[in-house]
């Protein structure tokens, strides 16, 4: 959904027709309404993961006129997402006929769909040598918006460097989340607190702040950020879910948890909120309550959800600690079919049925999912760290050794349960030469395995100097 579009949803004209609309429907009386205005309803309605209720507003907007482009429009875009490009072709066909432009901009983006981006770029580029140089600033602002929504920022800011230098809001938020998604977070920081100077009353605005922030894991600013969302729009479900994500990774379970509930509250329909309150509830050795909202997401998933497997393996993990490992075995084969990260799912199982005193099955599950894997170091090491959780330090270390003398320069990860694994066996000068390993190679890695063992204030550069002192009586 674009952006504006979001903005239009949230204004009393939308707000207006949609409530005419919701009292037909609840009184049973049919009201005429336009049909773009319907296309517009079922677009929030989908928006808001109430799929069924979109689907009877488009369907009785094509009852009334059969020619409407934002209905086709949209009925084209759920072939697209289905894939189904012959249906999507079909219905470029019927918009032809009313809207020539929004019909060349659908049949390029169902080209994008089947892979051919190229293609839909060399007709963007030649209908650009046609366009009015009094429209030429919409069309690229539109043909850079459409790359941006799949994703193909490299494409998206190849034609926002034809704007020729448009300072407008409009150019500066989507540049902002052209590199946002190029990666460039600081860049797009940096444009969204422009945008915020021109209106710092925009949720939009300050949620994509928050998600600049949050990737480039400044947590306490995108908890202020979303907080101004909230504070704008105390209902804002992605400031509520900014906020909830942001406490999730400074380990504030218990408020997290209450604000993915709060998310939840306003987004009943959407599985990630009962996913991630369960997470909550697990980090917090709440299983049962787990469970009980886990469950909640399963029955609202639709069959191809991508978060079913997530929800699936919390599953197993709660099930798992209440010494339940059939059931947790059940719930990872569930999995299976489903379309996932398989040699994930087969360390989890290892995971279980180790910690449940499964050794031998666990060991087969490990060899399964390195086979799969192809014996890449990444499982390697999540398997070792698996040994690690359960309490196996001394062959968590002897492996770890190994496998740390094999991995190239380059290499980044496991140095920081290299470490632990040296804390808890007393070798204190190899934690401290595994520490500052860590530190240097895998900053993060490091905050996240050995934080807890470091006052709060302790940045993550000065953690060697801190244990350097702090162990000075135990080295050699």
């Amino acid at each position: 959904m674009q952006n504006d579009n979001l903005e239009y949803f949230k204004g009393e004209e939308f707000q207006k027709i949609l409530r005419q609309y919701e009292d037909s429907v609840k009184s049973g009386h049919p009201i005429y309404m336009d049909a773009d205005d319907l296309a517009d309803i079922a677009d929030w309605y989908q928006y808001n993961g109430h799929q069924e209720e979109a689907d009877e507003a488009v369907n009785l907007a094509l009852e009334y006129n059969p020619e409407a482009v934002g209905p086709l429009l949209y009925k084209a875009r759920e072939a697209l997402s289905l894939r189904d490009f012959e249906t999507a072709y079909d219905y470029a066909d019927h918009v032809e006929a009313a809207d020539a432009v929004e019909a060349f901009y659908l049949r390029n983006e169902i080209l994008i769909c089947e892979g051919k981006e190229e293609e839909a770029d060399e007709h963007f580029r030649e209908h650009l040598k046609e366009v009015m140089p009094d429209e030429l600033m919409d069309y690229v602002y539109d043909v850079a918006s459409i790359y941006s929504d799949y994703n193909l920022y490299d494409k998206a800011f190849e034609w926002i460097a034809r704007s020729q230098g448009d300072d407008s809001d409009d150019f500066k938020e989507l540049m902002a989340r052209t590199l946002f998604g190029l990666g460039k977070y600081q860049d797009s920081e940096r444009i969204f607190n422009e945008l915020i100077d021109h209106n710092p009353y925009s949720t939009r605005y300050w949620n994509a702040l928050a998600s600049a922030q949050f990737m480039r894991e400044d947590y306490h600013a995108a908890i202020t950020s979303s907080e101004f969302a909230i504070a704008i729009d105390p209902n804002d479900a992605d400031g509520l879910l900014s906020k909830a994500n942001s406490l999730y990774n400074l380990e504030n379970y218990e408020t997290a948890l209450s604000y993915f509930q709060k998310y939840s509250e306003k987004m009943e329909d959407d599985e990630f909120g009962y996913l991630h309150q369960g997470t909550c509830f697990i980090n917090l050795g709440r299983y049962e309550e787990a469970i009980k909202v886990l469950e909640k997401g399963e029955s609202i998933s639709a069959p191809d959800s991508p978060y079913l497997p997530e929800i699936y393996q919390e599953m197993a993990f709660a099930y798992s600690e209440l010494r339940q490992p059939e059931t947790a075995l059940y719930y990872l084969d569930k999995t299976d079919s489903l379309e996932c990260d398989h040699v994930n799912v087969s360390i989890i199982k290892g995971h279980v049925l180790l910690s449940n005193k499964r050794a031998k099955e666990a060991e087969d599950a490990f060899k399964k999912a390195l086979v799969n894997s192809g014996n890449a170091p990444k499982t390697m090491l999540r398997i070792i760290v698996s040994l690690y959780d359960n309490h196996l330090v001394q062959p968590s270390y002897k492996l770890l050794k190994g496998f740390l003398t094999l991995v190239d320069d380059e290499w980044k990860e496991g140095y920081s349960y290299m470490a632990l694994c040296c804390l808890d066996l007393r070798k204190y000068d190899e934690f401290l030469q595994y520490l500052k390993q860590a530190i240097e190679k895998n900053p993060r890695e490091a905050r996240l395995v050995l934080g807890s063992y470091f006052p709060k204030e302790v940045e993550t550069k000065d953690y060697y100097d801190y244990m350097k002192i702090k162990l000075k009586s135990k080295l050699k």
